[in-house]
């Protein structure tokens, strides 16, 4: 013990002993055609500290204090910027690329200031852009960027332990991510298919640069989304030494290195493992999840004319049963009965090859990615007896797109045109209680299909500057049915204003038609005489309108509102159960396997509220959502879907003290979510129950019942010690720090006797069940150590 104490008296005085000799080393160039840009002003935020560029648009600042800092960027002719969050250290010496848009006001126009929070000419409403700092130092989201937007406004949340992506009343299934220009299809472990939710995600937040988070207006060169688009970009590694980082966080450990590779390349990469299997077992927890993961990118400039950027994500997961708990309480055994044994894995690789010339460049996107998901369960995981259900199912793409970016006449154009190769294939066997009999339903699929798309949109300021507009559109299609086949059935037209009233305020404005290809798991579903039974199926549409107002009071704080609209059209629903596919993808089944209909509507409206505010050593985000979430079911009824959570509200933020300490909070509330009971005449059957090993839901009833409201409150104190030749970063996150209680839907269980063997009724045909409190909620504290050497 006394040992551990002069260590850590050793570190703590090391850290003010150390010298401050941290610098920072970059270029500035052009964003269309890469030229450098020579004798710019690079300042560092709020300090006469600063640098001018050489003739190659490199500059470098010594003699800098570790920690986060932004550069401020000039050059004539063209906008100034402000870099995201830099965390300069001693030993890592940070290497930022900064890319300048042309200005194209002129003498005697109006100058454009009202904008300091990095908003796209493409999408100048409905986009929020996220900084690395925020990523790391979000309460109660451990560096997880799908726990991270849950601060902005239209992001709803839940209050289990899931990573869905829920924004303005859209389901996690409306979403797409792009990594450096390349999709990832999957984003958290242990996915959903059919959907995007897990517990955990995928991507290691010491690669992120910056995210560009649109819940509207997206840019027509983004495709297959319906609510939300995260487009990632990603650091580049050092070029002057190579950088190890080792990580142990709330849920796994990691290693990270970057680097040089060569005169000209860098990389950076990093592996991660779980070990929330050892703590689950040691607690008592029913189920061990083990994930692992992988990220690399790797750049090279060929010259200043060419780059090529190759990226790799990939995740390996297990979960398993701890069946070795002796006398499990009745929530154990519950969760004991449903969960299935899930090895999924996942990877996605891309090259992005880009080529400048004089007014724009060219870019060249090729990229593969693959799912591979099987889950598998015993009637009360016995394995002497047969399978419940044996699903196994794989996914894979092929993409290239190609796109034009230049300017001419003060216009900027974005051209893009791509084609997709994707296989899907499906395994299925489980048995289905229908009409009164159990039916052993089994099928098999092996689905080809080619896809196609091309787009456009220009945007240019007109009336003197003070309107920016964007015009764009796209057309997707593939060789599925004749329907999708046609182009012009998929024709997504958009277009977004941006009108400055005052040098401090602008009226914002969007609206588009936008598309997106059902899921594998609905196109390939087969019937019981293994008949492709949707070869009928569409596009999923939506027809989006946005309107906003945004204030800047001062340099630092930025005030709006938006009020949004979303009309939904062409949704799949059901025929089985007659609800709408919009209701799914919060749980870890299969989303969208069922014989469907494409004739669902439904409706998504309301208001956002935000405040933000970004001081060198304050920052903080207030938002307020106003959301209603309707969808048909087959019967052209209306009905709340499971997104409907109608307030939203959530305040963060994080304040940096003297000595390298920062604290912040996030306090959010949650309407209460919609649910469905149960249809306890049907699941009492005993054949109805065996073939499922559930409590069946009576969809007659469809979200006609409503949880209560969730709120909860994180709090996060983060230290940093930086000595001369590594860096220690420790920080402790207190989740739901007043331990509030959440009940949520009851759980349904059969009761045993004394012996525990299930109790029956009605001469052996039905079992007696019992109902269960589901009730949540505990203070989670959770340490993190990062160590850079």
């Amino acid at each position: 013990m006394k040992t551990y104490i002069k260590l850590l008296a050793f570190i703590f005085i090391s850290g003010f002993l150390s010298a401050q000799s941290g610098q920072v080393k970059g270029k500035v160039f052009d964003a269309g055609n890469n030229e450098p840009l020579p004798f710019a002003n690079v300042m560092i935020e709020g300090t006469q500290t600063g640098a001018v560029t050489d003739l190659d648009g490199n500059f470098i600042i010594t003699g800098l204090k570790p920690g986060y800092f932004r550069l401020v960027v000039s050059y004539l002719g063209y906008k100034q910027q402000t870099s995201e969050d830099i965390l300069i250290s001693n030993n890592n010496n940070p290497f930022i690329d900064i890319a300048l848009e042309p200005n194209e006001k002129v003498l005697n126009e109006v100058l454009i200031t009202v904008d300091p929070f990095s908003k796209k000419v493409e999408s100048p409403i409905s986009m929020q852009s996220i900084g690395a700092k925020e990523i790391e130092s979000n309460p109660g989201s451990n560096r997880d960027i799908s726990r991270v937007i849950q601060s902005f406004p239209g992001v709803g949340s839940t209050p289990n332990f899931r990573n869905d992506v829920i924004i303005r009343g859209g389901g996690p299934s409306e979403n797409r991510f792009y990594l450096d220009d390349v999709e990832i299809p999957v984003l958290n472990h242990f996915s959903t298919q059919g959907a995007s939710g897990g517990p955990v995600g995928i991507i290691n937040a010491d690669f992120i640069k910056s995210v560009d988070f649109y819940s509207g207006s997206f840019p027509a060169n983004k495709y297959n989304a319906l609510s939300g688009i995260l487009d990632f970009k990603q650091k580049d590694g050092s070029k002057d030494r190579t950088n190890i980082q080792l990580a142990l966080g709330a849920s796994e450990a990691s290693l990270t290195l970057d680097g040089p590779a060569g005169s000209k390349s860098n990389y950076i990469f990093s592996v991660r493992r779980s070990y929330l299997q050892y703590l689950f077992s040691a607690i008592g927890l029913p189920f061990l999840p083990t994930f692992n993961d992988y990220q690399l990118r790797f750049k090279t400039d060929f010259d200043k004319k060419n780059q090529l950027t190759i990226i790799s994500i990939g995740s390996l997961d297990k979960n398993t049963l701890n069946t070795g708990i002796e006398n499990p309480d009745l929530t154990q055994e519950f969760i004991l009965s449903q969960i299935p044994v899930n090895n999924q894995w996942s990877y996605t690789f891309g090259a992005v090859y880009k080529h400048f010339f004089n007014t724009g460049n060219h870019t060249l996107v090729m990229s593969r990615n693959m799912l591979d998901n099987s889950f598998y369960k015993y009637p009360d995981n016995d394995e002497s007896k047969p399978r419940l259900f044996d699903y196994y199912s794989t996914e894979a793409e092929n993409k290239i797109r190609y796109e034009l970016n230049f300017r001419k006449n003060e216009v900027k154009y974005v051209i893009s045109a791509g084609t997709e190769y994707a296989k899907y294939y499906n395994d299925t066997k489980q048995d289905v209680f229908r009409n009164g009999e159990v039916i052993n339903f089994k099928y098999r699929t092996d689905l080809d299909m080619i896809k196609y798309s091309v787009s456009g949109q220009l945007s240019k300021r007109i009336l003197r500057n003070r309107l920016l507009t964007s015009v764009g559109f796209r057309l997707d299609g593939n060789n599925y049915n004749s329907s999708m086949q046609n182009l012009f059935n998929q024709f997504s037209p958009r277009i977004s204003f941006s009108y400055t009233l005052t040098d401090k305020s602008a009226l914002n404005a969007g609206a588009g038609r936008y598309f997106q290809l059902p899921a594998y798991t609905t196109l390939g579903f087969r019937n019981l005489n293994s008949e492709l039974v949707n070869k009928d199926a569409k596009y999923i549409g939506v027809n989006q309108y946005s309107l906003g107002i945004e204030y800047r009071l001062t340099k630092s704080i930025i005030l709006s509102t938006e009020a949004f609209y979303k009309d939904y059209f062409q949704y799949p629903i059901d025929i089985e159960s007659g609800i709408s596919l919009a209701n799914q993808g919060a749980d870890f089944n299969i989303a969208g396997a069922s014989e469907i209909i494409s004739k669902g509507v439904g409706r998504a409206t309301g208001f956002e509220v935000l405040g933000r505010a970004n001081f060198k050593s304050f920052s903080s985000i207030a938002s307020y959502t106003f959301v209603r979430s309707l969808f048909n079911d087959i019967n052209n009824k209306e009905i709340p879907s499971s997104w409907d959570s109608r307030h939203l509200f959530t305040i963060t933020g994080s304040k940096e003290f003297n000595k390298n300490w920062r604290a912040g909070f996030k306090w959010r509330y949650v309407g209460g979510l919609p649910y469905t009971p149960y249809d306890l005449e049907k699941s009492k059957n005993i054949a109805a129950w065996n073939a499922s090993g559930r409590a069946y839901n009576d969809f007659t009833k469809l979200n006609s019942e409503r949880l209560k409201p969730f709120h909860q409150l994180d709090i996060r104190v983060d230290k940093n010690f930086f000595f001369r030749s590594w860096s220690l970063m420790i920080y402790v996150d207190i989740q739901n720090l007043y331990n509030l209680k959440y009940t949520g839907q009851e759980y349904i269980i059969r009761q045993k006797d004394e012996n525990g063997s299930y109790m029956t009724t009605d001469n052996g045909k039905n079992y007696i069940l019992q109902a269960v409190e589901n009730e949540s909620g505990n203070v989670l504290p959770t340490i993190g150590i990062m160590i850079k050497l």
